[in-house]
């Protein structure tokens, strides 16, 4: 058994696609061509991000942060995640997951790493999603302030 947290990741076009939008990958394994396995470390964060549609359009749209856990630690079942996660954010149906999609590149923006931000930081976007709400940036104050809380827990 393996220490790493895997994900299988598919694309059929037009019908299904789930993709890894960020996360440090540690390893690959190509199952064919339309399948790949991608492995985490244990305590990476990674989004995963899951679409599936039908001859009428769009039935699924998902989002899930999630971190890698350790062997023997308590997670939850994600589908096509392996043994499964610790949930930072679940959110379904489009908008929300544009909306978190939008977050998301905010904070590349700043020049971070979306996969080394503060797990509170994904813990309470839901609560930032309204569109007409500006919502309250991850700013690099806020992050060299998480980097320094993690130097004084280590």
């Amino acid at each position: 058994m393996s220490d790493l947290t895997e994900v299988e990741v598919l694309w059929l076009e037009k019908r299904i696609e789930n993709r890894i939008r960020f996360g440090r990958i540690v390893k690959e394994r190509k199952l064919d061509r339309h399948r790949r396995v991608l492995s985490f470390a244990p305590g990476s964060i990674f989004g995963f991000v899951r679409w599936t549609s039908n001859d009428f359009g769009t039935i699924i749209s998902r989002i899930d942060i999630l971190r890698a856990v350790a062997p023997g630690q308590r997670c939850s079942t994600v589908p096509y995640v392996t043994p499964g996660g610790e949930i930072l954010l679940r959110l379904s149906g489009w908008p929300k997951v544009e909306r978190v999609l939008q977050i998301t590149e905010a904070v590349e923006a700043l020049g971070i790493d979306p996969a080394v931000v503060a797990p509170d930081h994904w813990h309470h976007v839901h609560n930032r999603l309204s569109v007409n709400e500006n919502p309250r940036q991850y700013t690099e104050a806020r992050h060299q302030a998480w980097l320094r809380r993690q130097k004084v827990i280590r």
